[in-house]
């Protein structure tokens, strides 16, 4: 399944087993040798009664993320049509908290809760109750980053033209960055007009992705904060488009496509 171009694979645990996680997202998402994809997707039954299904997300290298934004409303529609839960309506467990899911004609609509500022929640080795607009210097350029969680960490940087960044280059740097203990996603954006952005993701683990949800949703924090976006706001990624809005009780929605594109049988050995 994908969600603007950020693709996952997806099993459902409420009938099938995986051994190793982590392993078996490194093999089905290589794009060459495996099905390829951004990463693995588990939809499991929930642990605790505040939720309708849980979400297991590993990223494409094999390790454990917090949430994904595009990944949920997928599972969203997943847990819909195999009967998991019988409401469009639903109530997600994740690694970074209970989200709330919202299946419409329009898309699905994710409630992504409040955005954290505070730096050792995010975290990033920076003082302070928030970094907006900091310096920060990856291979011999300094930028203006702003940080922000929304279960997992994020920096955005704003800039004149966001195909010129040569992503795949400071993109790793960035990511494992010594002010980054747990690593970091990082969007580069541009502001076309006060209610839309471009935008390119980074991603911890899994490399410049065709879309981000949390990585749109921190610039749309990181957009109003600093003065050059307003709420709602539309970012166009590389795989289409996200709708955004920071409500006045601090709460992030995302409004975007959760689309399957195809159901199989994995053959591979060892996971």
């Amino acid at each position: 399944m994908h969600g603007t171009g950020n693709d996952y694979v997806y099993v459902d645990l409420f009938d099938e087993t995986v051994s190793d996680a982590g392993a078996l997202a490194r093999v089905v998402s290589d794009r060459h040798t495996g099905i390829g994809a951004d990463g693995l997707i588990l939809l499991a039954p929930a642990e605790s009664g505040d939720a309708d299904v849980r979400m297991i997300m590993y990223n494409a290298d094999g390790s454990r993320a917090e949430m994904c934004g595009n990944g949920i409303r997928c599972l969203a529609a997943l847990a819909r049509a195999h009967g998991r839960t019988q409401e469009d309506s639903m109530r997600v467990e994740t690694d970074s908290g209970v989200k709330e899911v919202e299946l419409r004609k329009e898309g699905a609509r994710v409630d992504m809760g409040d955005p954290e500022f505070d730096p050792r929640k995010i975290p990033v080795d920076l003082p302070g109750p928030r970094i907006v607009d900091a310096p920060i210097e990856v291979e011999g350029q300094t930028f203006a980053m702003t940080c922000v969680s929304m279960g997992n960490p994020h920096a955005v940087v704003f800039v004149e033209d966001v195909e010129a960044v040569e992503i795949a280059w400071i993109g790793p740097a960035f990511e494992r960055h010594p002010l980054f203990p747990q690593r970091v996603n990082v969007s580069f954006a541009e502001v076309v007009d006060p209610g839309h952005v471009k935008q390119r993701t980074w991603e911890r683990g899994s490399g410049e992705t065709r879309a981000c949800g949390t990585g749109a949703c921190a610039v749309c924090v990181a957009g109003v904060l600093t003065g050059r976006t307003a709420t709602p706001l539309r970012s166009r990624l590389p795989g289409g488009e996200l709708f955004l809005e920071w409500d006045d009780e601090g709460r992030v929605y995302m409004t975007g496509p959760a689309v399957e594109v195809f159901h199989g049988v994995w053959t591979g050995d060892g996971v």
